[in-house]
């Protein structure tokens, strides 16, 4: 079974939670949030973060929903500790341009699940053809529209649509896959 689909329970043997499987299975998953959130933080940091995570999981086992997903709760621990660490940094100073950084909801699992969501995205984006990539980038999060686009690629606008939507098609079907089915 894959990790980013296992359930708490699973992690349980004889109502003990098994941290070394769990440790083993999340410390890359916990990497990459930390890195996400902030390409400036130390190894040293790193390395506080991710023992932070899992002293907390650990001190916390007994208030886990052992229907959830392990890495829902792993993802929200981590960017709680980041935070944390940012506030220990920078003594409480300008604290509120932190916070502008994160994504900041009274839903904690909804964040979770959006951030889950964009690393398949960029994933997928990452497997197909750099110039289908570009085009999306340039359509999708450079806003550019699509009379922009042909001129920039030299294509007609007819060839620029189909490609986006061959691309919404490919990431739609891998965010299904991974159990996201209802795609807006």
């Amino acid at each position: 079974m894959n990790a980013e689909k296992k359930k708490i329970h699973s992690y349980i043997v004889e109502d003990k939670l098994q941290i070394e499987e769990i440790i083993e299975e999340y410390n890359n998953y916990i990497y990459k949030i930390i890195k996400n959130m902030s390409s400036k933080i130390s190894n040293e940091d790193i390395e506080e973060i991710i023992l932070d995570v899992f002293l907390t999981l650990w001190q916390n086992k007994n208030k886990l929903d052992i229907n959830k997903s392990m890495s829902s709760y792993i993802a929200g621990i981590t960017r709680n500790v980041v935070k944390l660490k940012f506030r220990k940094i920078k003594n409480q100073e300008n604290i509120d341009d932190f916070e502008n950084i994160f994504s900041e909801s009274n839903d904690l699992e909804f964040n979770i699940l959006e951030d889950e969501k964009r690393q398949i995205i960029r994933m997928e984006l990452d497997k197909i053809k750099s110039i289908d990539r570009e085009i999306f980038v340039e359509y999708y999060y450079k806003e550019n529209n699509i009379k922009q686009i042909s001129n920039l690629f030299q294509m007609s606008e007819t060839r620029i649509k189909s490609k986006l939507f061959r691309v919404r098609k490919k990431l739609k079907k891998a965010l299904r896959e991974r159990g996201y089915d209802k795609i807006e």
